[in-house]
């Protein structure tokens, strides 16, 4: 089976320049090194065998970086964006489990002092939030959250039974998305709100600081 030509490459001042600052450069990630190190040796008109054994890889990734530098340039060897796996959960679906585990369970006629994981999950479902969710799921939303309002005794809770209605929408652009079509990467999203008594007053006793499970007091 034939083989590919590899592709020629040739390189200006400039990129010469910085390609060398990143191949020689003590302070340049592995990965940059490694790369810049696979465009000098295919500008100097080595096979992509020869490259792979110089920097210690296999002629794919040799191929690759070789490809990418005379395609797009420097740009080119960078990281690609990986777009990954998409979410189970809708920001609404949290939203909503999360707002049913800050919830007393007497409000609800459970006759719990609290719930667990596994009963959040399962009256999430039987509630119709989401078909299935696991509890270490339920576990790992609060736990990621940056404001933990179970942590603070003036926490309102709502209870508009409007509240889903006027929550989608806004959890919607959260997630730079309107009317479940994604938002194009030149629109965005804008939002003000007033802060309201918020005043420069001396506290009379010192601030305590932060511990485990224990918000600022």
């Amino acid at each position: 089976m034939p083989v590919a030509a590899a592709c020629p490459l040739s390189l200006t001042a400039s990129h010469r320049r910085l390609l060398k600052k990143l191949a020689y450069g003590h302070k340049t990630p592995h990965q940059a090194r490694v790369r810049a190190h696979v465009v000098l040796h295919a500008a100097r008109g080595h096979s992509n065998a020869r490259i792979a054994r110089e920097t210690g890889l296999y002629v794919d990734p040799a191929r690759t970086w070789r490809g990418r530098f005379a395609e797009a340039g420097m740009p080119g060897l960078a990281d690609r964006r990986r777009p990954g796996r998409p979410p189970s959960f809708t920001a609404l679906q949290v939203a909503q489990v999360e707002a049913l585990a800050w919830q007393l369970p007497a409000e609800t006629g459970t006759p719990l002092s609290c719930r667990s994981c596994p009963e959040l999950a399962r009256e999430a479902a039987e509630r119709g939030i989401a078909t299935f969710v696991s509890a270490s799921t339920v576990r790992r939303w609060p736990a990621q959250d940056v404001l933990k309002p179970w942590q603070h005794r003036s926490w309102i809770f709502l209870t508009d039974p409007g509240f889903r209605a006027k929550a989608e929408c806004v959890l919607d652009l959260y997630v730079r998305t309107f009317d479940g079509v994604a938002l194009g990467v030149d629109e965005y999203v804008l939002s003000a709100d007033e802060k309201t008594s918020i005043q420069a007053r001396c506290r009379c006793h010192p601030t305590l600081p932060p511990g485990r499970a224990r918000a600022i007091g």
